[in-house]
């Protein structure tokens, strides 16, 4: 597995990376880091942290990075996907305070042909799981033809 830079894996422009890292993958899994500092997106002084539900694009962001990457290992191009829905995200705190080290780790269910997959994904803190959810999304074969039949 060769080592790829978040930037390189995630078709955002900054500020909308919102990983640090990612950490590994393969077919069937990725994971990914992320710290809570004062400089994270979504930062609330007065929370002195991130609000929780931010780790459903913590998720939908490791899909991504883990699809992407697994893409560029087949000489293939990095390509947008879509969030399409999350099913039963739990989380055991209301903010992601600062100093914390999320490590999200997100595992593919299955992917039909149409470009629809599932993922069960995880948040762990110091080898505790704090949160969970399903995560399902859609990246189509060709992305801008999808767009572009949308308009």
């Amino acid at each position: 597995m060769k080592n790829y830079s978040i930037e390189a894996v995630l078709p955002h422009a900054a500020p909308m990376i919102l990983l640090d890292e990612l950490l590994s993958f393969d077919e069937e899994s990725g994971t990914c880091r992320h710290r809570i500092t004062e400089e994270s997106l979504l930062y609330n002084d007065s929370l002195l942290g991130v609000p929780s539900y931010v780790g459903i694009e913590y998720m939908a962001q490791s899909i991504a990075a883990y699809a992407n990457a697994n893409e560029i290992q087949q000489g293939r191009q990095v390509e947008i996907g879509f969030l399409v829905s999350t099913r039963k995200y739990k989380c055991e705190f209301p903010v992601f305070k600062t100093g914390m080290e999320l490590i999200v780790t997100v595992t593919r269910l299955y992917r039909d042909e149409s470009g629809l997959s599932a993922f069960d994904c995880v948040i762990v803190v110091n080898d505790q799981q704090i949160a969970s959810a399903r995560v399902n999304v859609f990246q189509p074969e060709n992305p801008a033809k999808f767009l572009a039949d949308q308009l």
